[in-house]
């Protein structure tokens, strides 16, 4: 394909391919490995301190997010029964026990993020219910003893 002469003052077509080097084979100068439009002119994002970086405002490889400073990488999605042994560790510690053995089993079998969630649930859950359980026998304690007479002053 032969192209017409130009003139030396005027631009290029803006309908005609940019032209090759002699001999290239492939793409036009300016485009990409598999033929799409490649970067023209100077890169579009730059990292820290104005260097080109891995930072960028582009998505990244196949679709994904992209990355900036202090954001976590995209992980696992976190165990919703992890979060339940938690906040039942609170409300009402023996389901939050339940919940973090549960969870713990989910965990090792799917690995998903909140081990560290379900571990502090378990450790509350009994913890919590120790306590409880004190305080209920410690109330049965008081109200049998001052029942007996124990206590009074006759």
């Amino acid at each position: 394909m032969s192209y017409p002469p130009q003139e030396p003052d005027q631009p290029p077509s803006p309908y005609e391919p940019p032209p090759g080097e002699p001999g290239q084979s492939g793409p036009p100068s300016g485009y990409g490995q598999y033929g799409q439009p490649g970067q023209y002119g100077p890169p579009q994002s730059y990292g820290q301190y104005g260097q080109q970086g891995q930072y960028s405002d582009q998505p990244g490889q196949y679709g994904q997010p992209a990355q900036y400073p202090g954001q976590p990488p995209p992980g696992r999605a976190t165990n919703i029964l992890a979060v339940l042994a938690l906040v039942f560790a609170f409300v009402f510690p023996p389901a939050g026990i339940v919940f973090g053995h549960v969870a713990k089993q989910q965990l090792r079998r799917t690995g998903e993020e909140g081990d560290q969630l379900a571990t502090w649930g378990l450790i509350l859950g009994y913890l919590f219910t120790a306590i409880g359980l004190l305080a209920c026998c410690g109330w049965m304690a008081l109200t049998i003893w001052g029942s007996s007479g124990g206590g009074s002053y006759n």
